[in-house]
């Protein structure tokens, strides 16, 4: 059996062309991602890119970033995916939420203010530091770039 899971804490500013929206909200009981919606209405062109305003800011517990995912929905049935997925909101950015959509179908697409655009998840960071070394140890993959572990499983 599973222990409860602990909510963060994550103060959200609502900005005033965000009045009348919901809040980010995990859609079923066990969902990873919290969906969040358009501030604004906006056609993305086949092959555009638009920064989509969610119409809040928000302040990220020190410890832990946002990640924007794409909605799994909307990537199948109409090509729409985020450039640079994951995004990461870092704890000290305080600006408004802007999820960069990019259209990778051959039609445009139309979003509504309100539509659910993308979804968020709160994940916690692993600083880390580099410690320059001479050699590195050895692996069985060793220094095989791209696609050097092939395509077939074993």
């Amino acid at each position: 059996m599973s222990s409860p899971l602990v909510p963060i804490e994550i103060r959200l500013k609502r900005l005033p062309h965000g009045e009348g929206l919901p809040t980010p909200a995990y859609a079923t009981e066990h969902a990873a991602g919290m969906d969040v919606v358009s501030a604004e209405d906006v056609t993305i062109a086949p092959g555009g890119r638009y920064a989509v305003a969610t119409g809040f800011a928000m302040a990220i517990p020190e410890g832990y970033e946002v990640q924007v995912r794409p909605r799994s929905g909307l990537a199948l049935k109409h090509g729409i995916s985020l450039p640079n997925t994951p995004g990461t909101i870092d704890a000290d950015y305080r600006g408004e939420l802007k999820v960069i959509l990019i259209n990778l179908g051959d039609t445009p697409f139309i979003i509504a203010r309100g539509d659910r655009i993308a979804q968020l998840v709160a994940a916690p960071v692993q600083m880390a530091r580099f410690a320059e070394v001479r050699e590195l140890d050895d692996t069985a993959r060793g220094s095989g770039g791209f696609g050097s572990t092939g395509i077939a499983s074993s």
